[in-house]
This record gives C-alpha cells, structure tokens and sequence, in this order.
C-alpha cells in the first residue's frame, strides 16, 4: 500500500492521479495503509526513510562568490576603486595598492559578518519550526510539523497553518482560509463527505492543505501529502526569500551614505580647483592628496559595522527568549512608549489551580498546588461535605468531560496538555477522589461547540454505555448565566436560577484575583447526535462556579517596574473578571490598578473618549480580540508606540496593527505567529522587557557607531581641507592618509557593535522613532571634534616643526596623534548618555581592547619598522614624543567629558522644567 501512496503524490505524476478529495474516509486510510490510531514510531521512522521531512524546499541563496562580489556593490565602494584606478594610471602603485587594500579588508569583514548574519536568521527561522498535533503510538503529542509523515492523524483547531495536506476525517464547524492557493478571501467550510475526482481546488472540502489557515472550529484528518508533494510544493513562486538584514534606519544610513558621498566628492573637486589655481599646488601631489581626503571621508565601513550591530542584536534577543521575526521590530522596541500584555501565562505562570467552589450556594476551598493531585475540597462554612452536595458531583462530570486538556507525568514533573484552566479542572476532579481517565472514559463524545470568543463558551454532547446523553457547558459566568433558568440544588433537583446571588458570587470571588468560570448542564434528547447553539436555549441548568487561581510570575513584577522606569506603559488587557484583574494588576505592580476599562465600557465609548481613557488607563477587563484592536488604534492616534501581545487566531489584526505584535511561542496559534514581529518562547512577560532593553542596546551601538565614525572621518579631513585652503603645510601625505582610513576604519568602529547595554538603558525614556541619522547634537559633535582634531594636530605637527624636526618627522607625530585621538574618542563614544570615568566604561569590552592592540601595533610598526618607514616616509618617534601624544588624548578626552556632562545636565534641566510646567 505504501507503494501506491508514493505513487499518487509524485511529483512527476499527473494532477488527476491527486484524487484523495474523491475518497471515502475508510478508503483513504486503506490506501495510505493507516489506521485511526494512527501511526506508532517504528512507522513512522520507516516512512521517513522514504519520504523525507515535511519540508518545503530551501529557497535559492547566493553561493559564496557571489556573496563576496555583493559587498562590491556599493556607490562608497565604487568610488574607492575608482581612485585607486587613476592612482595606478598616475602611478602611485603604492598608493593604489593600500586603496585596494581598505576595499578588500571592508569586503572581506561584510562577507564574514553578513554570513554570520544570515546563519543567525536560520537559525531563528528553525526555532520558529512549526509544531502538529498528532497520534503517535495511540496517543494525543505535539512534535515538528517536519516530523509528519502520510498516514499521521492530526488534529486541526482554529488558529493552526495545516502542516500537510491531509484528508478530513472529523469536523466540527470547521473552516480553513485558503486564499494562499485559491486567491479567494472567504474562508471555506469543511465537510468529511467526499467529493467529485474533477473538482477545483477550491471545491475540495474535504480536504485540508498544507500552509492554509484554520479560522473556526475544529478537525481531525489523515495527512496524505508532505513537503514537495503538496499542492503549496507544487507552487515554486510561493517559497519565502530570505529576509535580508535590514531595517528602516539602515535604509536610512544607505541613503545618508550616498548624500554623503555625493558630498565628498564634490567638496573634493573644488578643492581640487582651488588648490591648484588658487593656492598653485602642484597638481599630482594635490590630486593625490584630495584622492586620500576623500577616502578617509567616505565611511564606507559603517555599513558592515551596522549590519554586525544589527546581527549581535537578533542572537542576543533569540538568547533572551525573544525571536524577531521582522528586523524592523529591533528599532521599534527600543522607541515603545506602551506595552499591551495579556494576563495569564505572560504576567502569570499560567499554572492554574482551583482555589474555590460554589455549588448549589454553598462555598468550598481547595488545598493543593498547581497541577499535584494531593489536596482537599472543603466546606467554608457550615455544610455538608463535597461527596454530599450532588450538584458538586454533576460540576466535576460537566469539568471532566467538557475538557480537551489531558495531564501527563508524575510528581513534580507533571504536565498538562492544552488549556492549564481545563488542566486545572481535571485535577479538581481527582481531588474529589475521581479518576478523570475513567470519567472520560465511560462517556463518548458525539458533538462539540468549541470555545470562540464572541460567544465564550465551550459545549459537548456526551453519552455513556447504557445510551445516557447529557450537554456539558463550560465558560464565562456571564453567558452561561444568560443561557440558564435554573440552578442546581442540594436534593439532587433544579430550581428557578437566582441570577443576583450567583453575580454577587462572581464577584467576592474576583475579588480575591482568581479568574472566573461557570459550568452547566442538562440531559439530551433521546438520539441527539448533533450539537448546535439552539440547543441550549431551553432547559440548561446552572451548576455553579469555579475559582482559580494563576499567582503573578516574580520576574514579571520586576520587569514592569523596570519598564516604569524606562518611560514605558505596561497595560493590561484580558478576558477575566474586572475585579480579578484589578488584584492581579495591583499584585504585579500596575499604576493605578483600581481603575478598569471593561469591554462594555469600550463599546460605549467612540473614538475620541476612548483614546483619553486608553492613556488613563492601565487595566482592562473583560475584553474581546476587537476591543484590543480598537485600544491599539486608539493609543496609536494618542502618538504613543504600541507593543500588543496576544495568542489567538482572533488576535491576529490587533498584532499587525500595533508596531510591534508580540506573538506567544507555547500557547500562540500559528495566525498569531505569523503576523507578529516578535515571538517569545517562554510567554513570559519578563522576555519583552528583556527584549525592549536588546533593542535599546542596538539602537545606542549602532548610534555609537554613527558618532564615531562621522565626526572622526570629518575631523581628519577637516585638517587636510584647512590645510590646502589656508595654504599650509600638510601634516600628512597622502599615503599616509590612506593608512589612517586602513588601520582605524575596519578596527576600532567595528568595536562598538559588542557594546554592552549602558547601565542606564532602562531609565531613559524611549527614543523617538523616526529620529534623523544627523540630529542637531551629532551636528554640534561633528563641529567640536573637527575643531579639536585640527587644532591637536596642527599643534603636534607645528611643534615639531618649530623645534627643527624634519616634516617626515612632523608627519610621523601627526599620524599617530590622529590615530590616539581616534582611540580615546572610542572610549568616550562608549557611554554617550553617561559619564565615562568609571571603571566598567574604562574596562571596556574584549572586542575594543582587540581593536585597541592591534590598531597599536600596526601603528608601532609604522613608526619603527625599516619596511614601513621607507614606504609611508615615517621616523622613529622618541619616548617623550609618546607621552606628548598620549597626554593630548587625554586632554581631548577630558574637554569632551566635561562637554558632555554639562549638555546632559543641561537636559536634565530643561526636562525638569517641562515636567513641572505639565
């Protein structure tokens, strides 16, 4: 039989051999020569021997050469090759030589660092790798949707990507998007019965393919084709690209690039009519010095130091439990004004345990802890005892069998399969002194009415051995008290529902932080076969509440209150009670917890009334996946940068609409997956801020690296510029020149993308988003620095001179005064928000202190090598000369300092003026 399989998903076979949509359900478990269990593992691998990972195949990526070649393609690149052509046709091979030379040294550190870039998004994308739920060897799992194979029983909810192609074998209200193969935008309402072998693609209801998205209900299906032999492997143009390693703000250094260059290119020229008809320098000494002038002005390193900050940043990010998914995320998390969390598994442990009961009015608690099935279910005040109150038994029946959760491992290893709530309920049971297994085990189930947020709740329809059927509803206390008209007693009888007792019960029990649900039930029609809404309008009888309890991540608290301090709003937004969610709030730290928006406060409030009630406040309760769309809108029009998290299918449009969507790895569905920036695969609120602290960290190094590069570039060529306009000697030839841009460019600005988050990161309020690339105090930085290069150098180089040094003597201290004013500028640069005389900013970091050295001993080299000597015409520098040198660092560095610490205070000012204006 499995030779057949392999036969009619071929890829070589013909489109009408594909007919799986014309099959019966026990034909296509015949041909695929499965069962119902499914596969047990030693079929499973044998398959996979055959027919590979359910994989798409690998999207084409550039070999090597062609990587390399790539980092050529660059207008800064270009003009670097160019000058080293008129160099060589000048004859200056030496000169040509070392141009050539920072080409290849820039290329060779793109290549390297890019490659690593790109190995890091796979690696991510692989963390990422979807998940199935499956039958393995008789039983529910979750594995790698890599690891099915034909012949696996999967189960299908909303919110999945179907992992495979497969043949429909449940569906409960099931409907799947696939506009991914169709075009067509409506989602399609699945059957199991089949269809005619001709029919389109889009008339296969019986039929789930791979990619496609579930939206509704429920399913169960055999998979009959995997990776190349779907019918989305059959589409070559759907295969993703990979993203390339860019965001908005490196888009924007590109263009700043080209400006620039243009810039340089053009000062150059007229310095070259100047210099020549104004000053009469000799042509080819001038054309070769404007030649070195404007190879040290190009930054044509920042890019490949940019996209190494870009790099360290996604893996420092993936190491803290955050996967980004979209690289813009990593600018946007460092400018987020607000943070929008769900409540439970991201500020809470998502380790439900019921901590209190109500049947038939009377109130229990509930000893044990989180998922032990070791406790007790006592009576809170005067009453008979849990195994006398019959409506007590019918709320642990209804609990247990209106459950798709199963429990699995022993003692502290325990875990539960699906919702924790409904974990939850299942160890509530055992307490009692049940055994769930059994209990579901004597029940059949016939129907099911998943669990959708617009009408919160979940129903089954169940039978037991003798033909007993009985309708078991879970949900929110709301709507099942809607759907009912009695109540449970403690006769074992019904009587009228006292729907004011049961709200005030709601109530006292938020109040304590626990969440909320209600169970119901009644007997069914005799032969009831089907399930639908209707069905419980008539007859449904309340049995009563469960309270349970989710305690706050300690972690959690610590973050929110990290993200206080960074200026950022945390905001949270759930489904529970408004009083339950207050106590959580105030429990985690949240300002001003006593207030709460609910979503009917939402929906009576239009646009404008809720965007000032969205910035007041911090929690709301109650609410639907629309509400948190309308609450992103709505702190959006308020200018605020909005974070949103959220897990389900229905969370999917506010996720794309906030600026950054927080998507959960455990519990999230894949819709939700898909369109988040970032995924955290812990659910761990704790992972954002971690998350938010990587991006700031990014934005400052790759702000660093800007400052560094821009105003040192602009101070070397600010001499040589002077210089010929003022017609003075130059302190450096323009071989030399081109050593300066060699031996620092590729070094010491790389240094700055390993920066480690500045002890202050969390306590600045967020960085403007759409920030300029040269704001007013990198403007005045580049001014300062290029006056205070000129006047070190020229003072160093003037020195020299007056004291009878030759000029190659001059030169040789000139060049190395540069290159030390460049090191200790790299120290300052370290810390631009604080001070820099401290130990852990004098420290430094591994990578500056490799720069630092071997920026040192090439410069040793220079100066007292015999070989360098005679090519850069440079003299041995004297032990005096050295502290000269090294103390005018020093005094750069301190005049730096002090301008610095005078302009933060000055910030500081002004903002605490602002403050108490407002």
């Amino acid at each position: 039989m499995m030779e057949d399989t392999h036969n009619l998903k071929s890829p070589q076979t013909d489109s009408s051999a594909d007919n799986w949509h014309s099959l019966s359900v026990t034909d296509a478990f015949a041909a695929l020569d499965a069962a119902a269990g499914g596969l047990d593992t030693s079929e499973a691998n044998a398959r996979a021997a055959r027919f590979g990972p359910n994989r798409l195949p690998e999207p084409h990526r550039p070999g090597p050469v062609r990587r390399l070649l790539a980092q050529f393609h660059n207008l800064l690149i270009y003009v670097l090759i160019g000058a080293a052509a008129i160099t060589a046709g000048l004859g200056h091979f030496i000169d040509t030589s070392v141009i050539l030379l920072v080409v290849l040294v820039n290329a060779a550190i793109g290549f390297i660092q890019e490659g690593r870039a790109e190995a890091a998004i796979s690696a991510l994308h692989r963390m990422l790798a979807p998940m199935a739920s499956v039958l393995r060897d008789g039983s529910r799992t979750r594995i790698e949707a890599e690891a099915l194979m034909p012949g696996d029983v999967i189960f299908l909810e909303a919110g999945d990507r179907v992992p495979a192609d497969a043949r429909l074998i449940e569906a409960h209200h099931l409907k799947v998007q696939e506009a991914i193969l169709t075009g067509e935008s409506v989602a399609v309402e699945k059957a199991t019965h089949p269809v005619a072998a001709d029919a389109p693609l889009g008339d296969r209801t019986c039929m789930a393919f791979s990619s496609t998205l579930v939206v509704a209900g429920q399913g169960r299906a055999i998979v009959t084709g995997t990776g190349a032999r779907t019918e989305i492997g059959r589409i070559s143009g759907m295969l993703a690209a990979v993203e390339p390693l860019t965001t908005p703000l490196l888009r924007k250094m590109a263009s700043f690039a080209r400006w620039i260059t243009a810039l340089i290119l053009t000062c150059a020229g007229l310095l070259l009519v100047y210099g020549f008809f104004v000053q009469h320098y000799e042509f080819e000494e001038l054309f070769m010095t404007v030649v070195g002038l404007s190879v040290a002005a190009i930054p044509e390193g920042l890019p490949a130091v940019l996209t190494i900050t870009l790099a360290i940043g996604v893996r420092k990010m993936a190491d803290r439990h955050a996967i980004v998914r979209r690289l813009p995320a990593i600018e946007t998390l460092g400018a987020l004004t607000v943070i929008c969390t769900d409540k439970t598994g991201t500020l809470t442990r998502n380790e439900m345990m019921v901590a209190s009961l109500v049947a038939a009015g009377l109130r229990y608690g509930v000893t044990g802890d989180g998922y032990l099935p070791e406790g007790e279910i006592r009576p809170s005040e005067t009453g008979p005892e849990s195994k006398e109150n019959p409506a007590l038994r019918e709320m642990l029946i209804a609990g247990a069998l209106c459950n798709d959760s199963a429990i699995a491992g022993q003692g502290d290893e325990r875990v539960v399969s699906g919702d924790p709530m409904e974990g939850a309920l299942l160890v509530l049971s055992e307490k009692a002194g049940e055994r769930p297994a059994e209990l579901q085990g004597n029940w059949t189930r016939l129907a099911t009415i998943p669990f959708d947020a617009a009408h919160r709740f979940m129903a089954t329809l169940d039978q037991n051995a003798v033909g007993e059927a009985r309708i078991n509803v879970k949900g929110a206390p709301e709507a099942l008290l809607e759907l009912c008209t009695q109540q449970a007693s403690t006769t074992g009888g019904h009587e009228p529902l006292d729907r004011d007792f049961w709200h005030g019960e709601v109530d006292r029990i938020a109040v304590d932080g626990q969440r909320v649900i209600a169970l119901a039930g009644k007997r069914a029609a005799d032969g009831a076969r089907a399930l639908e809404k209707g069905d419980l309008e008539n007859g449904l009888v309340f049995l009563g509440l469960v309270g349970l309890i989710d305690p706050p991540r300690s972690e959690a608290i610590e973050s929110v209150a990290e993200c206080r301090r960074a200026g950022i709003q945390v905001k949270m937004i759930t489904g529970d009670h408004a009083a339950t969610a207050s106590a959580i709030a105030a429990k985690i730290g949240l300002e001003a917890p006593e207030r709460v928006l609910t979503g009917r406060d939402i929906d009576r409030l239009d646009d404008p009334m809720l965007m000032l009630e969205a910035r007041m406040t911090n929690v709301f309760a109650r609410t639907t996946p629309g509400h948190k769309l309308r609450l992103v809108k709505a702190l959006q029009a308020a200018n605020q940068i909005v974070a949103m998290t959220g897990d389900g299918v229905n969370d999917a449009p506010a996720l794309k609409r906030a600026d950054a969507g927080v998507a959960m790895g455990i519990t999230g569905s894949d819709a939700a997956k898909e369109v988040a920036d970032l995924v955290l695969t812990d659910d761990n609120f704790a992972s954002i801020a971690a998350a938010v602290r990587e991006g700031r960290t990014v934005y400052d190094n790759i702000r660093k690296a800007i400052s560094w590069t821009l105003p040192t570039n602009a101070g070397e060529a600010s001499v040589v510029i002077l210089a010929l306009i003022m017609g003075l000697a130059l302190p450096f030839s323009p071989l030399q020149i081109l050593w300066i841009n060699l031996v620092s460019a590729g070094t010491l600005g790389v240094a700055l993308a390993f920066e480690r988050s500045e002890i202050d990161s969390m306590r600045r309020p967020p960085h403007p988003v759409n920030a300029a690339v040269l704001d007013r105090d990198l403007v005045w930085h580049v001014v300062l620095v290029s006056g205070l290069f000129f006047a070190a150098i020229y003072g160093v180089f003037n020195y020299a001179i007056d004291r009878g040094d030759s000029l190659e003597e001059a030169r040789t201290l000139a060049v190395n005064t540069l290159i030390i004013l460049k090191i200790f500028h790299l120290f300052y640069i370290r810390n631009i928000y604080t001070t820099s005389l401290t130990w852990e900013a004098a420290r430094g970091t591994r990578a500056v202190w490799i720069s630092v050295t071997v920026v040192a001993a090439a410069q040793l080299l220079l100066t007292y090598a015999p070989p360098m000597q005679a090519v850069f015409d440079t003299r041995p520098a004297s032990l005096l000369d050295g502290a000269i040198m090294i103390a005018i660092g020093v005094a750069f560095f301190a005049i730096v300092e002090m301008e610095k610490q005078i302009r933060l205070r000055l910030t500081d000012y002004a903002d605490g003026l602002k403050g108490r204006q407002l």
